[in-house]
């Protein structure tokens, strides 16, 4: 999760309306005073809906009375009156912040959801109010004038650049007139967004598949199918079975449906998602956002909100990330052509008489693989139990790299009863964070996997982190166990490669604390953390059958290490697909923006131009159901995971060539990286650890996209 600036803490929601403080008692609501649980942990069960709207008032209302007096301060302006006053500002506001934004995300319900949207607007306005006041800006503008003559240390002096930036881009310079307008652009992007994510959960939940019989489940086990006919019952359809959709466009059951129909009909539900009609259509959303931030950015003086965007990254430019979506394009599309001619020769083989089409992709793949390598991923589930993974996996690998040590507590509130926590012990014995994991999916729960701060990291405050990871694991039948798949290991290491980025914060000023880096670099440290899930020391140790105890067999182990760039070229596309999406959205300028009918139009007509509109392989997210995008905060920076990536590859490359799970390299990586959060430029941080440039040659040979033609490379 990436902070935004002027809103603390959590400085996610944005902002909020100028109101009066509302009279309150901190007794009857606990958001009001800081928790007395261990590290400022939420009371999760003292906190009810009802607490949130007065919280956020007083919040909002407490946060506006100190900036007006850090801005109407008779002294000069001084680091220490105004810079550190800021970031002392607003504890309540972020507190409050932090656990609703966490909440509406993980475990949601009617009444947040109308909160939600109540907020927005507001919470956009109070942004406006504090990055939008002259005075403040002022005294701001004038240390950053005389910087030079300040002496201040490094971090304080980035701190005070960081501050002149985010106020001269969020429109501090603005003429009156042009700020009002702004203003309405904020609070409608704000309302829009909430909307556009509001209606990407409630439509996966509407856009269920049901379907009559165990026979068009076919390929599914007994307990996926039992599972799937208890849905159903508990949604109101007794007697039938439900296939519930996941947030991407590729779902998975469709790895193992043999009912061509019925892999159908999921695959057509996916891909209509927020585009039908009905209370959930996206489209007119996605393309009033899009106009609207088109509008924005030409106010604040950028062609299109890409540029506007892409200069606040490491990436820096439009023509940086269109040149590395070119180089990955061409050989994506060419490989997954060569994928799709394998397939379509074993359907041709069972004359099965079709031509290969999305919904078949997933199975085939199976079969090919199968075919080719002897392998099929569910025999690994036997291995892949949870706490086997996090225990002997995820947690071993960083008690190896970084010394930490893990102790699950029972005492501390969790809201809903899966969730579990942890206290992490640094090398010297001393508690270092307490730790978050909510592993299972939920109806109330948006889709994917993420990590978010309830308290960050900072020395200024006296802050040390409560960092969550969320996953949506299927939560098993009662006295099950739950085994995970290949990608939901991978997944558990990624989150907590985050986690660790945020734990192993080390600095003074929260604008800095954790994740609050470049979005194009957030991922940087999580993708990099992926790599002890098949680091062989740590696999050995994770991978046992979860009823003998028995390690993975070898045999079986080298079968999936062996199939690691297989499917790349699909795995790749549908990325290279959904960014181009991205790109060409935010890369429009103000009155070139297609309308709601058009969406659908859009997309395609961007997926020909670029030369990789392959029927088989579609986005890894269409417009209207991608939350990334239009409502999470990666507009014009989904290319983030691809430049991550690169980054990831030459540093895992490092790693290798250093000796690999040491201690040694992993308190590197902590001291020069982790540890920094943005109080330092991030491709400083990268060149610090690394010691070079970045090259993306290590990624195309890990995707298999070496032996293909590359734009601009030839």
């Amino acid at each position: 999760m990436q902070t935004s600036p002027f809103i603390p803490a959590a400085r996610t929601l944005g902002a909020a309306l100028l109101i009066a403080a509302v009279p309150l008692c901190a007794a009857e609501n606990p958001l009001l005073t800081e928790s007395t649980l261990p590290f400022h942990y939420p009371h999760f069960d003292q906190i009810r809906n009802e607490h949130f709207s007065p919280a956020f008032e007083h919040g909002m209302a407490e946060h506006l009375k100190e900036i007006e007096t850090i801005a109407n301060n008779p002294e000069k302006p001084t680091f220490q009156n105004t810079i550190v006053a800021l970031e002392k500002a607003g504890e309540l506001l972020g507190r409050v912040s932090a656990i609703f934004s966490s909440l509406t995300g993980c475990n949601t319900n009617d009444e947040l959801q109308a909160l939600q949207k109540t907020l927005a607007p507001k919470l956009a306005a109070h942004r406006d109010a504090v990055t939008l006041n002259p005075a403040l800006f002022a005294r701001i503008d004038a240390l950053y004038t005389a910087r030079d003559t300040l002496g201040l240390d490094a971090e304080s002096a980035r701190l005070l650049w960081r501050y002149e930036r985010d106020f001269v881009r969020a429109g501090a310079k603005l003429s009156s007139a042009d700020k009002e307008q702004l203003k309405k652009f904020n609070a409608e992007l704000a309302t829009l967004s909430t909307t556009f994510g509001q209606n990407t959960l409630k439509e996966r939940g509407a856009s269920s598949v049901f379907v009559a019989t165990r026979k068009e489940l076919a390929g599914l086990t007994s307990d996926e199918i039992n599972t799937a006919a208890t849905l159903a019952k508990k949604h109101g359809h007794d007697g039938k079975f439900e296939i519930v959709l996941e947030n991407t466009t590729s779902q998975a059951p469709l790895t193992n449906l043999t009912n061509r129909a019925t892999r159908q009909k999921v695959m057509e539900a996916s891909l209509a998602r927020s585009s039908h009609g009905g209370p959930f259509d996206n489209r007119a959303v996605v393309s009033r956002l899009a106009a609207l931030r088109a509008q924005r950015a030409a106010l604040l003086g950028f062609p299109n909100f890409a540029a506007y965007s892409l200069e606040d990254q490491t990436a820096g430019s439009v023509e940086v990330v269109n040149k590395l979506l070119a180089q990955l394009g061409p050989p994506a599309v060419a490989n997954a052509r060569r994928e799709a001619a394998d397939m379509q020769a074993i359907i041709d083989a069972e004359h099965g008489g079709f031509q290969l089409a999305a919904c078949d992709w997933q199975l085939y793949a199976e079969k090919v693989r199968k075919a080719r390598y002897a392998f099929d991923e569910s025999q690994l589930k036997p291995y892949f139990e949870l706490n086997h993974v996090l225990f002997d996996g995820v947690f071993f690998a960083a008690g190896k790299l970084y010394g930490l040590t893990f102790k699950e507590r029972h005492d501390l509130p969790v809201y809903e009863p899966t969730v579990r926590t942890f206290d992490v012990f640094d090398a010297d014995g001393k508690q270092l964070a307490i730790f978050i994991g909510d592993y299972y999916a939920r109806s109330n729960k948006n889709g994917g996997a993420w990590m978010n701060s309830y308290v960050t990291q900072n020395s200024l405050l006296g802050r040390q982190p409560v960092i969550a990871n969320h996953l949506n694991i299927p939560l098993p039948p009662a006295g099950q166990p739950t085994l995970l798949t290949p990608d939901e290991v991978k997944t558990a290491f990624h989150e907590f490669g985050h986690a660790l980025h945020g734990m192993f914060s080390h600095v003074k000023y929260p604008r800095f604390g954790g994740t609050a880096v470049p979005r194009d670099f957030v991922e940087f440290p999580s993708q990099v953390n992926e790599m002890w899930a098949v680091w062989p020391e740590v696999l050995k140790n994770y991978a046992k059958h979860y009823q003998t105890g028995e390690p993975v067999p070898p045999a079986l182990l080298e079968k999936y290490l062996s199939t690691k760039k297989f499917n790349q070229g699909y795995a790749t596309l549908e990325l290279v697909e959904a960014n181009l999406i991205d790109q060409a959205w935010h890369q429009l300028a103000p009155g070139n923006v297609p309308g709601a009918d058009d969406v659908a139009a859009f997309e395609a007509g961007v997926l020909k131009k670029a030369g990789v509109d392959f029927a088989p392989v579609p986005p890894r997210y269409r417009s209207t159901y991608y939350a990334h995008v239009f409502s999470n905060g990666y507009a014009a920076g989904y290319y983030s995971y691809f430049w991550s990536e690169v980054l990831d590859a030459d540093t895992v490359e490092w790693f290798k060539t250093h000796g690999g799970l040491t201690r040694a390299n992993g308190d590197r990586f902590r001291e020069k990286l982790l540890s920094r959060g943005g109080s330092e430029e991030a491709i400083t941080l990268f060149k610090n650890f690394t010691g070079g440039d970045p090259d993306i040659t290590p990624l195309l040979v890990r995707r298999g996209l070496d032996a293909a033609p590359v734009a601009g490379n030839n």
